[in-house]
C-alpha cells in the first residue's frame, strides 16, 4: 500500500507572538525556508525564502509578515507547495529567527510564542518554543524526499544562537544522529 501514498504536498507553517509591552521595542520573528539539492543536502542552500523573497518557481512564499506581533491569529505564515517543487530538490528546512535590531533577544524574551505546522486541516506539529528558550533562532520543520520521491515531514525544534544572516548559513548543516 505504500506505493499509493502521495506524501506531503502542500504545507502551511505559522508563527504567532504577542506584541512587546508598551514602551519596549517591537519583537519581530521571521520564517525562513532553505532548499537543498540531492547532491548537497546539508551544505549550501540552493536558495532561501524569507520576508524579502519567494522561491524562483513560486512554490514557497510568505503569506503574512508581521514586524511586531500585532493583530489577531497567526502573525507570520509561509506556504510550501512541496508537490510542485522540482525533483532536483531533496530537502527543505524551515526556521524561525528573532530579528536582533533592538539588542540580543532569545525566545524567553518573546511573549507567548507559538508554532503550528499543518497540511490542509491536519496539524502536523505545534510548539511554544519552551524547549529552546535561550535560542535566537530555530529550525522548526524538515521535509525530505523518500526513496519514492514523496515528501516526508520530520518534526523537531533545534535551537541556534546566531544572528539572522549566520542562521541561514548554518541551519542546514549535518545534525548529529
Amino acid at each position: 500500500m505504500s506505493g499509493l501514498s502521495k506524501g506531503i504536498r502542500k504545507v502551511e507553517v505559522a508563527l504567532r507572538w504577542d506584541p512587546s509591552p508598551s514602551g519596549q521595542p517591537p519583537t519581530d520573528l521571521d520564517l525562513v525556508a532553505a532548499t537543498y539539492t540531492a547532491g548537497d543536502m546539508h551544505g549550501t542552500p540552493a536558495y532561501v525564502v524569507h520576508f524579502d523573497s519567494r522561491s524562483p518557481d513560486g512554490t514557497i512564499y510568505l503569506n503574512r509578515d508581521s514586524t511586531d506581533g500585532q493583530g489577531f491569529g497567526w502573525d507570520e505564515v509561509m506556504t510550501l507547495e512541496l508537490g510542485r517543487l522540482d525533483g532536483r530538490y531533496a530537502r527543505v528546512l524551515v526556521g524561525a529567527v528573532i530579528q536582533q535590531r533592538n539588542g540580543h533577544r532569545t525566545f524567553v524574551d518573546v511573549l507567548n510564542p507559538g508554532l503550528r505546522i499543518r497540511e490542509g486541516y491536519s496539524v502536523l506539529a505545534q510548539d511554544d518554543f519552551g524547549g529552546i528558550l535561550g535560542a535566537t533562532a530555530a529550525t522548526v520543520a524538515e521535509f525530505v524526499r523518500d526513496e519514492d520521491g514523496n515528501w516526508v515531514f520530520r518534526p523537531g525544534l533545534k535551537g541556534f544562537d546566531d544572528d539572522p544572516a549566520d542562521f541561514v548559513r548554518t541551519m542546514g548543516g549535518a545534525h548529529p544522529s
